[in-house]
């Protein structure tokens, strides 16, 4: 019989005025890797925390190998061999490759630092994860793909007996995911046990073996076995309620071109781009990463200067130089990093709710703060934001939650047009999914267009109008919603490497 080799017994975590859990017991076995689920807020993290030595558990035990621990910091969790891999990044972007690897455990020789040695051991490292990164290149040079993947590798390199994945895959390309799923394998077989947290069902059923489900900080069930089991009782156990379509697409009536992008050059968008999109409607740009869809929208949102083309809105040509101008024509950028650059994460919804459209509430040089209290309440509740108060920090929010304040702030603009949403619901859970969808719908069919850029083809097929794909720079293929096919839409993403390219740039 497998050994058990993490035990949580009745583990309880409480904040102020939350249980944020509550009697959580499972056992997770040596050579094992166990699936952790549930809605954002469920206390999945939490519980990671608790495990990784960031906090302490109010009540409760758990046992590593049969003996009891509790840490009291992350250092002590590393030397009993835990490993977390958190979804936020924990690096330095300035900090190279190699540097980041060895962070917290210098190599030496005599007084000085080894770094020729670390520089080595990484090189080796890295080769035999399969992970092609120079380790002397600066972190922040890399794709946030390529960063998920040095800190996955900075916990294997601690030869962890337990290793927690929060979320791994939600920055990896196909290629990487591959990557990590085979070095799994590898640690199951060396009979590592691995705590895999993620919201995509199809990874739960993949590389999991067992399964626990967590809600409102309560274990709900744990499957031994996920044979027998399929998604629908697990999305039901999840939300305690049943979701048979999460994307529940809505036909509506879709108008005229409200706007022309026309051979859009940048200094990171080397081909000319065009693309034309719909007063109301969801248009999807899909491809594989760096493929360059973030990098047009960047362009048309005021985040990259353009170098050639025109943008028409409305039958006028604009110039858009900042992200400031963009919004001030009716074009907001929901950017795919929340934490870095949606949110101010050490200040309060209301704050963060009224940042952009502050300017709405000025009278003469005086900030009309009933009227920014009044919209930031409205928001809370139009879009249904569970949190206790308006003036709690958004950095304690879910990610789900934290979308819909990043929505609302422009929703509190007064002339919004066009929405761009970059992986709307990256680290999202399943309920908070549908509810994202229904605003967008919502939004849409109030005549708002709306781009959304997704590496989930199932998203980008299930709420979309039309799709564009894009591979290498350039749009390959137009697909309308009766001709979705998704090998198809694959096809047009992954690369090509002869002169004689199918599709074409301008639409």
């Amino acid at each position: 019989m497998t050994e058990d080799l993490l035990i949580f017994q009745n583990i309880c975590k409480y904040f102020p005025g939350v249980h944020a859990l509550d009697n959580v017991s499972f056992t997770v076995k040596s050579g094992q890797v166990h699936g952790l689920i549930g809605e954002n807020g469920a206390g999945k993290s939490t519980l990671m925390k608790i495990l990784g030595g960031d906090y302490q558990q109010s009540k409760g035990e758990f046992f590593i190998e049969g003996n009891e621990v509790s840490f009291h910091s992350p250092q002590e969790a590393i030397g009993k061999g835990i490993a977390i891999i958190h979804q936020e990044l924990q690096l330095i972007p300035e900090f190279s490759v190699y540097e980041n690897l060895f962070l917290g455990r210098w190599e030496k020789r005599l007084a000085l630092l080894d770094k020729n040695k670390m520089k080595e051991e990484s090189r080796i490292f890295l080769k035999e994860c399969g992970i092609d990164i120079d380790p002397r290149t600066r972190l922040g040079d890399l794709t946030i793909g390529q960063q998920q993947m040095v800190e996955i590798a900075k916990a294997l390199m601690l030869k962890a007996k337990v290793i927690a994945l929060d979320e791994p895959t939600s920055s990896l390309s196909e290629a990487e995911t591959v990557i990590l799923f085979k070095l799994i394998k590898k640690l199951q077989a060396q009979g590592c046990g691995l705590i895999y947290i993620s919201h995509r069902m199809a990874e739960i059923f993949e590389i999991c073996n067992s399964c626990t489900v967590l809600r409102d900080g309560k274990h709900i069930v744990t499957y031994e076995s996920l044979e027998n089991i399929n998604r629908s009782t697990l999305v039901e156990h999840m939300t305690g309620r049943e979701i048979d379509d999460i994307y529940n697409y809505q036909e509506r009536d879709i108008g005229e071109n409200i706007f022309i992008a026309q051979d859009i050059i940048s200094t990171k968008v080397k081909k000319p781009i065009s693309f034309k999109l719909k007063e109301g409607e969801i248009l999807g740009f899909f491809g594989l990463v760096g493929a360059g869809r973030s990098e047009v929208m960047r362009v048309i949102a005021g985040d990259e200067k353009a170098k050639g083309g025109s943008l028409i809105l409305n039958g006028e040509n604009i110039q858009i130089s900042s992200p400031q101008s963009a919004i001030e024509k009716g074009i907001m950028f929901c950017t795919e990093d929340r934490k870095k650059e949606g949110i101010i994460t050490e200040r309060p919804i209301d704050e963060n709710i009224n940042i952009s459209c502050r300017r709405h509430f000025l009278k003469w040089i005086f900030l009309n703060q009933r009227e920014e209290d009044k919209n930031a309440t409205q928001k809370i509740h139009e879009l249904a934001i569970k949190t206790p108060s308006k003036q709690e920090l958004i950095n304690n929010l879910s990610g789900g939650n934290q979308q819909k304040v990043i929505l609302g702030r422009w929703l509190s603009e007064k002339n919004i047009k066009i929405l761009i949403m970059d992986e709307p619901t990256r680290g999202i859970d399943v309920g908070a999914k549908s509810e994202i969808y229904q605003i967008l719908y919502n939004l849409a069919k109030q005549g708002i267009s709306i781009i959304v850029i997704s590496s989930e083809l199932p998203e980008i097929m299930g709420i979309c109008d039309r799709i564009f794909v894009m591979r290498e720079g350039e749009i390959s293929k137009e697909f309308m919603r009766k001709d979705y096919n998704e090998q198809q839409i694959l096809h047009y993403a992954f690369p090509i490497h002869d002169n004689n390219k199918e599709g074409g740039n301008k639409v």
